[in-house]
């Protein structure tokens, strides 16, 4: 028997209301599909972004320490100076006259020590060698007037006025001893004050050639000239810069670095650096020295950095850097995004949301090691292959689909 066509139309619509209707309730019921990323391992390399500048190992600046006037600059910026190069010149012609006084200052005081040791000395001698020659005949002739008197030739009157003669040359000989002394004494204090004015004037010439030496600025050491402010004709005074220099050393690298950062600082890290003007040309550098204090006002913290041989050569006094530092390394990380994480702790503990093999969220506590801007080391708490939930499409307890972030895909 069939049914009216009617009754039959009625039916078939009932029964798609009924089928769109079922169909509806499971796709509402079904689970939600979230965003989820299938931890692996791979290298991690964990960096700082500095900006820093070159420096010059010593800067040091010149000035002249006296009073004049300069008639030479030999240098301008930029130029390379060896140790002991002159460099500035100023008016000496007044110094060299004090000089060349001096000397013959010296040259006279020199000339009456001399004499005063040479016209003593000879005087003493003759007055002494006078006295004995006496002294020597007058024994003589006693010694004659003796055998004489033995011999009966002369009276005993005559031996008398021998002995006479002979006690007057003794008494001669030692007054002239004593005058020789007395004047040996004397002399010998115009030969003291006659020594002290020739020391005198010998330091009177030193201290001339030092004034003199001070008129020409030299280079302390080898060194590059970074500024120059002296001109011929400029009258300078003492302590006025004229000159600054770079001095020949190791070139290093001055930044200035959030001390937020400083617990990941340690010297022997390895940077690789880039200097603005020659974006293309990278080079190495190491963490050589980090400051002893914290700049209070700044709230930063100085790093020193030396580069790695060769230097560039295009490297300028104060150019502007860029410096990577890489503050710690892994070869082989279990890896986490940090968009992954759904808290931290400051003591390295954080939780993430994992997709259990069934489909359920679940929350997992977990251990973070090495960060970087991107992504952090997980010490403890998921292994390779596990999934974990980014975004917020579902919460913890819920049963979903995973997808793959990163292909769009099924990730069962």
């Amino acid at each position: 028997m069939r049914l009216p066509l009617r009754l039959s139309r009625r039916l078939l619509l009932i029964l798609g209301v009924l089928l769109a209707s079922l169909l509806l309730i499971w796709w509402m019921q079904r689970p939600p599909r979230v965003e989820v990323l299938r931890l692996q391992t791979a290298p991690l390399v964990s960096s700082l972004q500095v900006s820093a500048r070159v420096a010059a190992l010593s800067r040091v600046d010149l000035g002249s320490t006296l009073t004049g006037r300069i008639v030479a600059v030999a240098v301008r910026e930029g130029d390379s100076v060896r140790a002991g190069q002159p460099l500035i010149g100023l008016e000496s012609d007044e110094l060299a006259a004090v000089l060349q006084q001096a000397r013959a200052s010296e040259r006279a005081a020199d000339a009456r020590l001399a004499g005063l040791r040479s016209s003593g000395r000879k005087s003493l001698q003759a007055s002494i060698a006078q006295a004995q020659s006496v002294l020597a005949n007058a024994r003589a002739d006693l010694q004659r007037q003796q055998s004489l008197l033995a011999q009966g030739f002369v009276s005993a009157a005559r031996l008398d006025e021998a002995r006479r003669s002979l006690a007057v040359a003794q008494a001669q000989l030692e007054s002239a001893e004593a005058q020789a002394q007395a004047n040996q004494d004397q002399g010998g204090s115009e030969i003291a004050l006659a020594e002290a004015q020739r020391a005198q004037a010998s330091a009177a010439t030193r201290a001339a050639a030092a004034k003199l030496a001070q008129a020409t600025l030299t280079a302390p050491a080898a060194g590059r000239v970074l500024a120059r402010e002296a001109e011929p004709g400029q009258i300078v005074q003492p302590g006025q810069k004229l000159l600054t220099l770079a001095l020949s050393g190791p070139t290093e690298l001055l930044a200035l670095l959030d001390e937020r950062y400083l617990a990941q600082l340690r010297v022997g890290q390895r940077a690789q650096v880039l200097a603005d003007a020659y974006p293309q040309q990278r080079f190495a550098a190491t963490v050589q020295r980090i400051a002893p204090q914290v700049d209070a006002q700044r709230g930063s913290i100085e790093l020193r950095l030396a580069l790695t041989p060769p230097e560039p050569a295009f490297l300028r006094e104060d150019m502007s850097l860029s410096v990577e530092v890489e503050t710690g390394r892994r070869d082989s990380a279990l890896v986490l995004p940090l968009q992954a994480l759904r808290s931290e702790g400051a003591d390295g503990a954080a939780s993430v949301w994992r997709v259990s093999p069934d489909g359920r969220v679940e929350i997992r506590e977990i251990r973070l090691g090495l960060r970087t801007l991107a992504g952090v080391e997980v010490l403890q708490g998921l292994q390779v292959g596990d999934l974990v939930m980014l975004g917020n499409a579902a919460t913890p307890g819920q049963t979903v689909r995973p997808r793959s972030a990163s292909t769009g895909t099924s990730a069962h």
